[in-house]
């Protein structure tokens, strides 16, 4: 009796834990990501995303981006950053680049909730290129390269999904590799 029990008990384990996988959110930097929490109590908890976060609560952004939405944030890892020519973030965070800051934060961020599969279809429907603007009024370009989705800033610039459709209360973030810059 007892045996029966404990494989069940097993077996009801095993599919909690594989139904959780498969519909969880993915973890980021280290750190789970709960779809009841926004933009910003999700992004403090991503070990990737320190200079995002340090960036955003200089620019004075935090309200806006734990408001309700719904935004697509398209966040750079650090090492985004840190592609960037030496000294530029640390003379972006100064209190007197605030509105160049926000300029370049704003560049990530579009209205709405856009997933990925949303992207897809767009671009298939848009003839490989879906044109969207940032809240900063730049223009992005969302297109496929092989099995990946891109996002090119106005200068040319090209940024990879690498994290995809990390679900907030407020949105959804897409994690990318390399910093969006306005022209």
């Amino acid at each position: 009796m007892w045996s029966s029990f404990a494989k069940t008990a097993s077996l009801t384990v095993l599919a909690a834990g594989i139904a959780g996988s498969v519909f969880a959110n993915p973890m980021v930097g280290g750190a789970p990501m709960y779809e009841n929490k926004n933009i910003v109590e999700n992004a403090v908890n991503s070990k990737d995303h320190t200079t995002l976060v340090a960036a955003v609560k200089a620019a004075g952004l935090v309200d806006t981006l734990a408001g309700p939405g719904p935004f697509t944030v398209f966040a750079p890892v650090n090492s985004a950053f840190d592609k960037l020519p030496a000294g530029t973030v640390d003379t972006l965070l100064k209190p007197e680049n605030k509105a160049q800051l926000t300029k370049v934060l704003t560049e990530h961020v579009v209205s709405g909730k856009l997933s990925t599969a949303t992207l897809m279809k767009r671009i298939k429907a848009n003839g490989g290129k879906y044109n969207m603007t940032a809240v900063s009024g730049d223009h992005l370009t969302a297109v496929m390269r092989g099995k990946g989705i891109y996002i090119i800033d106005e200068s040319g610039g090209a940024s990879k999904i690498t994290v995809a459709d990390v679900n907030q209360s407020n949105g959804v973030i897409q994690v990318v590799n390399k910093v969006l810059l306005p022209k």
